[in-house]
């Protein structure tokens, strides 16, 4: 007999931490998604997604603690843990885009046509929308690696970069398709190639580590991921210059914004976009390829 809850039940996915901030996470998104279908409403391409993120979020997070709580999830072909922060990781980072996008779209100073009583309800979705990114962030942070401890890839700090990365690359394609006008030139065809590439990787990475099969690569898993990692550095590096240059410069696009732009269709904007994210990735990945360095110099250490 199990202490923890008998065969079947685990006790532990209530009664701990984690199990006490994945209640949190469904708690504040079953207020937050009926707060906003009861009267605070959302509308236009950026109110669908934050009901995507608040939809999605909370139906993986039901399903994740009610796997956990019966003991299903030994059923499954995954790496349990893997998924679980690599989930975590990407709800926190989908929250907080919903919560500063959610405000900025929908709430202003003044009353909208529905009444004032409409803007609380949007307050309130805000307000339940930020504390709900923070449960997802103390999940992470309650399940990340610690010294002394053996953990999947995924509860490190570069497989949780590995996340940042991946959603730093949406935003990038997102930016991309709202009229960049990226096929103007050849250079700007190969940035988006190293961006669509540097994406790709790194999801099979995560795919990998998250469905347990890293041992049927041909190589040690850890040198693939800083090989990969130092690639796509020198990549990066090469978008960083080549796209401000051809979008930017004098010679091949605009220095500053076009006066007759308009706010929310100009892709100059786009460009200024992709431009700040490229070098944020960059970062990123500049910070992935020293961390695994020094796993590698760690793990080597007798």
């Amino acid at each position: 007999m199990d202490p923890q809850g008998g065969h079947y039940l685990n006790i532990s996915a209530v009664a701990s931490a984690v199990g006490v901030a994945r209640l949190c996470q469904l708690a504040l998104g079953c207020t937050t998604l009926s707060l906003v279908a009861h009267q605070a409403g959302y509308s236009a391409a950026y109110g669908t997604f934050c009901m995507f993120v608040w939809c999605f979020c909370f139906a993986v997070s039901a399903v994740v603690f009610a796997l956990d709580f019966t003991r299903l999830h030994s059923c499954l072909r995954i790496s349990w843990d893997n998924f679980t922060i690599a989930f975590a990781m990407l709800a926190t980072l989908m929250y907080v885009t919903a919560s500063v996008v959610y405000p900025v779209y929908f709430l202003r100073s003044e009353c909208p046509a529905g009444g004032c009583e409409v803007r609380g309800y949007r307050i309130g979705v805000t307000v339940c929308s930020c504390l709900c990114a923070l449960a997802y962030a103390a999940e992470v942070l309650l399940t990340r690696a610690k010294p002394g401890h053996v953990v999947g890839y995924m509860a490190t700090v570069s497989g949780l970069l590995k996340i940042v990365q991946a959603f730093v690359a949406c935003i990038i394609f997102g930016a991309l398709v709202n009229d960049s006008q990226y096929g103007r030139h050849i250079a700007t065809q190969y940035c988006v190639a190293v961006y669509s590439f540097c994406f790709a990787v790194t999801v099979i990475v995560v795919g990998v580590t998250v469905s347990g099969r890293t041992s049927a690569l041909r190589c040690p898993f850890d040198r693939f991921v800083v090989i990969y990692t130092f690639l796509a550095v020198l990549l990066y590096v090469s978008a960083a210059v080549i796209w401000p240059v051809f979008c930017f410069d004098k010679k091949y696009g605009q220095p500053s914004r076009p006066s007759g732009c308009p706010r929310g269709k100009c892709p100059w904007d786009s460009q200024l976009v992709v431009a700040i994210f490229t070098y944020a990735n960059l970062v990123l990945y500049i910070a992935d390829l020293i961390y695994s360095q020094r796993i590698r110099f760690v793990s080597q250490t007798p």
